[in-house]
């Protein structure tokens, strides 16, 4: 795909990965529209693209809730035009072991509502937000790319069942969808990222961050715009779909 005048949402894009992928296609001349929960920070997502000259409008909508997603699609076919492609990047984390016990008296175990957030936002929405890109990418006749961010912690880790078991279905539909859109020229990969640094990582204690890349092979942190290269990479790759790129620095959980 060639990203000059492309149109490509991204959810979660006001903010840390999300915005640091929408100056990445921006700056190849994509138009943007960015899909988040808080206004404020659209507002000033938008802006500040506008200044690198990127264009860009900004849509609320909560990508766990149906008609949410339907009106913030159909708004934005309806303000600027047909949908080339997508980015599901919005996500959440509500860490937690599954049973916390001490001296064989559990002091605590993972919360329903706490798995049920992360499953809402990073595996429902994800499938809510594909389904709706996908479908008007057919219906306007667009050979267009979706690309879904997982994470390396699909693979386990630690603290996370919820994180873990919704980037891994991430990962799972990517496949599926990459292997059922092909007859309608649609392209759908995935990134997973390692540890990058973000608003996440920095409010981390000093020695828990020391800690944590030291366990990376590259001995440091992702650059968030090592993860927009990434998404680029798919994105104007045409052969490349139904396949999940991992940029951890060599770390894999």
């Amino acid at each position: 795909m060639k990203l000059d005048d492309a149109l490509i949402a991204i959810t979660g894009g006001a903010r840390g990965l999300g915005f640091a992928m929408a100056r990445r296609l921006g700056s190849q001349g994509a138009r943007l529209a960015l899909i988040d929960t808080d206004g404020d920070q659209l507002d000033k997502a938008v802006s500040s693209l506008y200044e690198e000259g990127v264009t860009a409008q900004a849509f609320i909508a909560n990508v766990a809730d149906e008609a949410s997603v339907s009106q913030a699609f159909a708004d934005i076919r309806s303000s600027m035009g047909p949908l080339d492609g997508l980015v599901n990047n919005a996500g959440i984390l509500r860490d937690g072991l599954l049973v916390k016990a001490k001296d064989g008296k559990v002091e605590r175990t993972l919360g329903l509502d706490e798995w049920q957030a992360v499953i809402d936002v990073n595996l429902t929405g994800v499938f809510l937000c594909g389904r709706a890109a996908a479908a008007a990418m057919v219906e306007d006749g667009r050979q267009g790319v979706i690309v879904n961010i997982s994470s390396i912690s699909r693979a386990g880790n630690m603290g996370q069942s919820n994180y873990a078991a919704a980037k891994a279905g991430v990962a799972a539909l990517t496949v599926t969808w990459g292997k059922e859109l092909a007859r309608h020229g649609i392209r759908v990969a995935a990134v997973a990222p390692g540890f990058i640094e973000t608003e996440m990582t920095a409010s981390m204690r000093e020695d828990m961050l020391d800690k944590l890349t030291r366990g990376v092979p590259l001995k440091r942190l992702g650059d968030p715009q090592e993860i927009a290269e990434s998404v680029a990479f798919i994105f104007t790759n045409d052969y490349f779909t139904a396949r999940v790129i991992e940029v951890d620095g060599g770390l894999r959980l």
